[in-house]
């Protein structure tokens, strides 16, 4: 999967949880540019992550997750395994 479709999804995801139909992700953004983004909202987004793209993520790799490049990083690790 290309990171181009990673990002839409993940757009779509991030928007239906903030509810926020204008959400831009930009590949530097973190928890800090989102209002509402918090250690709950954060649980939500790796349930979301795991259901829409059929993988499973380790506490270390969340752990790690930066920003959003590093999330669409691990997403496409996982897909091409």
């Amino acid at each position: 999967m290309q990171s181009a479709e990673i990002y839409a999804q993940l757009t779509d995801l991030f928007r239906e949880i903030f509810s926020d139909d204008d959400l831009v992700l930009k590949p530097e953004t973190t928890a800090s540019d989102i209002d509402g983004w918090d250690s709950f909202n954060h649980i939500s987004i790796i349930v979301a992550v795991e259901t829409r793209f059929g993988i499973k993520m380790e506490t270390r790799e969340i752990e790690g997750l930066n920003n959003i490049e590093t999330l669409v990083q691990t997403i496409q690790k996982k897909l091409a395994r």
